[in-house]
């Protein structure tokens, strides 16, 4: 690539920078000599020590500037980059990195860091904390001495805690590290299970005679939500004559010492498979990588909330590690283009791998014979909803996982409630599967008060429901498409905003009235004060298609290879920048510093 920076046709200056979540974002001031080519759109690069380019900042937005000094113009570029994700589906690599400004193929110009914008570079770097808080992912700004001029200079590091605690730590008797370790894990080890299914792959992978199609789970012992749906269609559509469909369901999660017989056949089933659909984030996958050619698709359960996860919400407690199971998907799905970037965004992925099919759960969901059926039952089994209007009162829960999962009652006004309820109103409390503490209805309320927290399917309550109360849950997504109000107890918001991060504004966002106190929630019940055209616009982003063939889209685009033309382009763009980053040669000028 041609060297023209010592020409200097071209000068950019960084004037900010700025962090959301993982997001790092630039303004770069562009200012160009009177004879230099304005019209060309210009490339930006981050360029390591070893002239090698590893992020291709996207453009969010060009101002022009006009009225400067005679014979030169400048242009404001906002430039952004996602530092878990900068397009590879992994974190920006460690290194050093420059920022090289290029024009048809030829460096133009290397970035420098504007003077007002100095004092402030320390406190724009940022740590992200993870595994167990015991790693760190650092991007330090600074500016070297002895330079012409400030350059922009960026810094990543991956580090981890060092041993610098007090010997008497590990003096007690007996205690030695490494035999602290093998307790730690069973007989059946990680690198054990790792051979063990390379050795499965080289016996069964495609010896089958038909392509196999595996159902899996690490987070339930039971098939349910997206991945039922898909294997009913497939079976319904008679595929299981021309593939051969696999399941396992285990809950690793809350059981992580599975016994051999359990390892040997969930990883033979692995081994055996053309396409994995997974429900949810799979521990296992996180250190087993399976073979380039097992295609890999997350089915994930959650329409659209607004808290954030995995990769959303790096350096928070929890979050995933660098490389993660996340890495390894070839597609995720979602209800509709405008939103597959946040699920790009939790699984480290690119956009153009989330495929807009709509959740193949909401198939059933749509089914009017089903809804017919549920009503009838709903209403047999909750026989104080009949000739009420039902609230729903369905909120997440509170904590770090399922172990300490709760939520705090004692912030639920019930005598308010059933008041407010009088003879209009019935409500259930529908809690998050992992609060395991029943509500406590006080016994002369159960007139009006039911828990249906062992009720299977939230979704089946959608259809009795009138008004659905929650707060950052992702049940607002199918409950949206009944097309009736919600509150939100967002009692927590700041709190909960800083723990647990969203990946949008909140009050924004959420399609109804949002209430921070108990007192907020009665008011709005008694006025119907519910903010419901926020509903209509929440739907309209959220779904490009309402129907009940989602899970067709799923088989037909990942299963029979028949993705949109408008996919496949999305797809070969980001390959074609990721092949660009390989091929550039970014050496300096001969001569050249």
């Amino acid at each position: 690539m041609e060297n023209l920076i010592d020409k200097r046709q071209i000068t950019a200056r960084v004037t900010k920078i700025s962090w959301e979540r993982i997001w790092l974002h630039l303004e770069v001031k562009v200012t160009y000599a009177g004879d230099a080519d304005r019209e060309s759109p210009l490339s930006f690069y981050l360029v390591n020590g070893l002239f090698e380019p590893k992020a291709k900042l996207k453009v969010e937005e060009i101002e022009a500037q006009e009225g400067l000094e005679a014979g030169k113009a400048q242009d404001i570029y906002r430039l952004k980059v996602n530092i878990t994700n900068p397009g590879t589906s992994l974190c920006l690599p460690q290194g050093t990195y420059s920022m090289i400004i290029c024009q048809k193929k030829r460096q133009m110009a290397k970035a420098e860091i504007a003077e007002s914008l100095v004092k402030d570079m320390s406190s724009a770097s940022r740590n992200f904390l993870y595994g167990g808080r015991a790693k760190v992912y650092s991007v330090t700004f600074y500016v070297t001495e002895g330079d012409d001029g400030l350059p922009f200079i960026m810094y990543v590091l991956a580090g981890g805690r060092t041993g610098i605690s007090a010997p008497a730590v590990h003096a007690k008797k007996g205690f030695h590290p490494k035999e602290s370790l093998k307790k730690k894990y069973s007989k059946i080890n990680k690198p054990l299970k790792v051979d063990m299914y390379w050795k499965y792959r080289k016996k069964y992978k495609h010896k089958s005679g038909r392509p196999v199609v595996m159902f899996m789970s690490e987070q339930s012992t039971s098939i349910s939500t997206n991945l039922k749906a898909v294997k009913d269609r497939m079976l319904a559509r008679g595929m299981d004559k021309d593939y051969i469909i696999v399941e396992s369901y285990r809950s690793s999660v809350t059981n992580p010492r599975m016994g051999l017989r359990s390892w040997m056949d969930t990883l033979k089933k692995m081994a055996m498979s053309d396409f994995i659909f997974l429900d949810d984030h799979a521990p296992m996958l996180d250190w087993l990588i399976v073979d380039k050619d097992t295609v890999l698709v997350q089915l994930w359960h959650a329409g659209a909330g607004f808290k954030s996860s995995g990769y959303s919400r790096w350096g928070h407690i929890g979050c995933p590690a660098p490389y993660s199971c996340h890495r390894q998907y070839k597609y995720g799905i979602s209800g509709s283009k405008q939103i597959a970037h946040f699920f790009s965004e939790v699984w480290g992925i690119n956009d153009s791998q989330v495929l807009p099919t709509g959740m193949p759960r909401i198939d059933e969901f749509l089914d009017e014979d089903y809804r017919t059926k549920k009503t009838k039952e709903l209403y047999e089994k909750f026989p104080l909803c009949k000739n009420k209007k039902v609230i729903l009162f369905a909120p997440t829960y509170r904590g770090t996982n399922k172990a300490n999962a709760h939520y705090p009652y004692e912030l639920i006004d019930f005598d308010g409630l059933y008041e407010t309820c009088g003879d209009a109103y019935a409500v259930l409390f529908k809690m998050h599967p992992w609060a395991s503490e029943p509500v406590p209805i006080p016994p002369q309320y159960q007139d009006r008060f039911a828990d249906a927290g062992r009720y299977p399917n939230i979704n089946d309550l959608f259809y009795i429901t009138e008004l659905l109360i929650t707060d950052y849950s992702s049940n607002i997504f199918e409950y949206s498409l009944m097309k009736k109000p919600m509150l939100f107890y967002a009692f927590d918001e700041i709190q909960y905003s800083f723990s647990r991060g969203f990946h949008r504004p909140y009050e924004e966002s959420a399609p109804g009235k949002v209430c921070h106190t108990f007192a907020e929630i009665l008011a709005a019940i008694a006025q119907e004060d519910f903010d419901y055209p926020k509903v209509e616009e929440y739907v309209a982003k959220h779904f490009d298609y309402i129907d009940s063939h989602a899970s067709d889209r799923v088989i037909d685009w990942i299963i029979l290879g028949q993705l949109p033309d408008s996919v496949k382009k999305e797809l070969a763009a980001d390959a074609a920048v990721n092949k660009e980053l390989e091929t550039l040669d970014f050496k300096p000028a001969q001569g050249g510093k």
